[in-house]
């Protein structure tokens, strides 16, 4: 009997050639869009899930609140690690890593600028257990000297893996590293990145509990409970930290490292990171996706009914049950998605390279592993065959006899159906749509915000060599000799990177000075960075270059940190911060003027109170800035990097431009909107395939009626709008519907911004007209052919 069923099937598709294809077509597209986004979510939800420990790793990560300012820290303080392992046994190990640890590294004639180079313990990798090429995990970080390159560094630098261990190497100021072993590269599924590790110095900042600068993790003893040790983690802030803080309101958490990638949203986080709820948004647009292509299916396969309908009644009156012809029909839809999930493998292998390029991705066909993949291809394949044909089988083989024989349908309850399946597929068309826009928008706005600062034609770049730290006042003065550069300043970091620093000061209010510490973020500048930059100084001065007062005695604030203190005079305040940790000896400035806030990370984060200082020594100035004229700025790079070149001949000149620093910050969002886009118009398509077939259902169920219509004198425009309202009818419910699930889903997304635009209602009137239109001009294809066809023939298909 299936030999038979599959015969009639295959036969049926070579007939219906014209219908099968937009069937299979339908389908392919459906499943290599679900295909695409499960590798797309595999590959996220992937991260830091290749550590043998991985259950037992966590980051710990500090969340401090206070008046008008929270932070919420993936950075700790140095001593951190030492006395977590020490206070609580549940802790087998820790381990610290610094990222700033780029430098140039020298080998013979060679050399490369290591930018990703990290300082770690010498506990690292017994905690993360990457896979070694040479050399030993266990003595790879014994020594102070120690270096251990990933493979590609070694090839780059070395000349090869096999032979790097035991070569030396130089660093730009003349320190001897050994490298003692090299590893396989850090998979690109994991939350942090290096090319190449180092020690720590011993007792590195030992004693600096307020200097948050480092990323602590703990490997956890087997059997430990991270919610029991959580519950203990309270007396480690009233045993080290409260003393220096005082009441301030402080919260240390663990957190699984599997969960960094997709869950934590923290200031100082190492690298970009996903987002859950843009996994549980793919999946469902995944599964949505491929529903419309099956709905496509069922109401293409119902609209065809007519002409099959004489053969269902002649198979009934040879004793065929209505089972046999349900199973008939299945084996037809289970065919067609054969050749659906054949094609719809050309189409993801062939979109592949595009889809990465477009989203910024790295997912692989076959990164499930081959047996799976083509389990989980031929499961999908089934399922939505079955999910396809069901609806089809039942309603073909529901005819009766006598009706059938007769050619009659016999439609009963199932145009509502029907006409339900197709709202659904606009409705979930007009979200999508109606989403991407809101997206589009609210990236538009994050794009171009006033940051409270002029990031264009600003150009940073670093500055390794410390010798050329202390010529600062010779570069500046070199570089403004050009034209074309229009103002130069020195400050301790680049801006919108998510790494500036953060400090524990004491500030002066009403009482006197306070006895503990208010947490802000802090950095230096120079004299010329505020009018570098363009930003507004609201009271008080600037600092002065004339003289070295103001390196010693004063400080900048923003207008954030006034009112968190509740300063009514700002000026004059005093701020003091710990020296020497080890006598507890203080260094005091005074505040001599308040700057307007400007933002220093994305719109994802609020601004935070904020301490801007005049570099005391030169070492603390290795980032320039430089603001360029718009005309021939490429000949203007040029000459910046010959006058870095004359400085230091020794390094590369690299360089970045601040709004494509900030730009990067919306890297994430920026691939979810595109992800977004693509689906939105793929989901469209396929709903305007489904409506494509419901119109030809309806204009052959009405042949009758408008055959009648036409012989009384109806005119071709009439019955178009005629057969064009119902659809409309079904948009405008779809719209109904869509609009306030839209708004209700967008406005939780766009709570994820600290700055976010509101929703307008030309979002919603933009979307449904556009729907409308391409909506009427995928009905007006059959409208028009059943108004021009002729009223005898319709007359006489009765």
């Amino acid at each position: 009997m299936f030999r038979n069923h599959l015969l009639i099937a295959w036969r049926n598709l070579v007939r219906y050639k014209y219908y099968s294809l937009i069937n299979i077509a339908g389908l392919a597209i459906g499943l290599a869009a679900c295909w695409l986004l499960l590798l797309y979510v595999q590959r996220e939800t992937s991260y830091d899930n290749f550590y043998s420990q991985g259950d037992r790793i966590y980051r710990v990560v500090n969340r401090t609140t206070g008046e008008g300012s929270d932070l919420n820290l993936a950075i700790t303080a140095p001593p951190f690690a030492a006395a977590l392992k020490k206070d609580y046994p549940e802790i087998a190990q820790t381990t610290r890593i610094d990222p700033e640890g780029g430098a140039a590294l020298k080998y013979g004639k060679k050399k490369v600028e290591v930018g990703d180079m990290f300082f770690v313990d010498n506990t690292f990798f017994n905690i993360f257990d990457f896979p070694f090429v040479a050399g030993e995990a266990t003595s790879a970080l014994s020594q102070p000297n120690s270096l251990v390159v990933t493979r590609s560094l070694a090839e780059k630098l070395l000349g090869g893996a096999g032979d790097a261990v035991g070569k030396t190497v130089l660093t730009e100021d003349s320190t001897v590293y050994q490298v003692t072993a090299v590893m396989e590269d850090v998979p690109a599924n994991s939350h942090f990145s290096f090319s190449a590790l180092r020690l720590l110095p011993p007792h590195y900042n030992e004693n600096g509990w307020q200097d948050f600068s480092v990323y602590t993790y703990l490997l956890l003893q087997p059997g430990a409970e991270r919610k029991v040790l959580e519950t203990k983690l309270p007396m480690f802030f009233e045993r080290y930290l409260k003393s220096k803080m005082g009441n301030a309101g402080y919260k240390m958490e663990l957190q699984p490292v599997a969960d960094i990638h997709l869950h934590s949203h923290l200031d100082f986080e190492m690298s970009a990171n996903g987002n859950i709820l843009y996994i549980y948004i793919f999946l469902c647009i995944g599964a949505l996706t491929l529903l419309i292509a099956c709905i496509n299916y069922m109401n293409l396969a119902t609209a065809r009914s007519s002409a099959r309908v004489k053969e269902v009644g002649v198979r009934k009156s040879m004793g065929s049950h209505r089972e046999d012809i349900a199973r008939m029909f299945l084996t037809e839809s289970m065919l067609l998605t054969f050749f659906s999930a054949l094609l719809a493998m050309v189409l993801v292998m062939a979109s592949l390279p595009w889809f990465n390029a477009f989203t910024n991705s790295h997912v692989s066909i076959w990164q499930f592993g081959v047996a799976k993949t083509l389990g989980v291809i031929t499961l999908l394949s089934v399922l939505t065959g079955l999910l396809a044909g069901i609806y089809p089988a039942v309603f073909m083989s529901g005819f009766r006899i006598v009706n059938a024989l007769k050619g009659k349908l016999g439609m009963g309850n199932h145009a509502g159906f029907r006409k339900g399946l197709v709202t659904f597929q606009f409705i979930v068309a007009i979200v999508l749509t109606a989403s991407t826009m809101v997206a589009y928008d609210q990236l538009q706005f994050v794009m171009k915000k006033n940051l409270g600062f002029n990031k264009d034609q600003v150009l940073t770049f670093h500055i390794p060599d410390q010798q050329m730290r202390t010529r600062m006042p010779a570069l500046k003065e070199q570089l403004l000799r050009n034209p074309q550069i229009q103002q130069a300043s020195a400050a301790s970091n680049a801006i919108g990177k998510n790494d500036i620093g953060g400090h524990g000061f004491f500030f002066e209010g009403k009482n006197g000075m306070a006895t503990s510490t208010y947490m802000s973020q802090s950095y230096m500048v120079d004299a010329d960075y505020l009018k570098t930059m363009g930003i507004t100084l609201l009271s008080g001065r600037n600092f002065s270059d004339t003289g070295a007062a103001d390196a010693h005695h004063s400080v900048l604030v923003n207008e954030t940190l006034v009112k968190a203190l509740n300063w009514d005079q700002p000026i004059g305040k005093r701020v003091q911060w710990i020296k020497n940790v080890n006598t507890s000896d203080r260094e005091e400035r005074i505040v001599v003027g308040v700057i307007k806030d400007f933002h220093i990370y994305s719109l994802q984060h609020k601004i935070a109170p904020l301490v801007l200082e005049m570099p005391s020594q030169a070492r603390d100035e290795d980032n320039v800035y430089v603001k360029v004229s718009k005309t021939n700025i490429p000949a203007t790079v040029a000459y910046i990097e010959k006058v870095f070149k004359s400085f230091d001949p020794d390094h590369n000149f690299g360089y970045s431009f601040l709004d494509q620093n900030f730009a990067k910050q919306y890297a994430g969002e920026q691939k979810q909107e595109a992800i977004f886009m693509m689906f939105a118009m793929l989901a469209l398509f396929i709903a305007c395939l489904g409506l494509f077939g419901l119109a030809a259902f309806t204009a052959v169920q009405r042949t009758k009626e408008i055959g009648v219509r036409k012989t009384l004198g109806a005119s071709t425009s009439s019955i178009v709008r005629m057969l064009s309202r119902d659809f409309m009818k079904l948009l405008l419910i779809a719209a109904a519907v869509a609009f306030p699930l839209t708004w209700w889903i967008m406005d939780r997304w766009l709570n994820h911004f600290a700055y976010h635009i509101g929703i307008s209602i030309w979002v919603f009137v933009l979307t449904g007209g556009a729907i409308v239109v391409i909506a009427l001009m995928t009905v007006s294809f059959h409208a028009f052919k059943a108004a021009m066809a002729n009223p005898v023939r319709s007359l006489r298909a009765e």
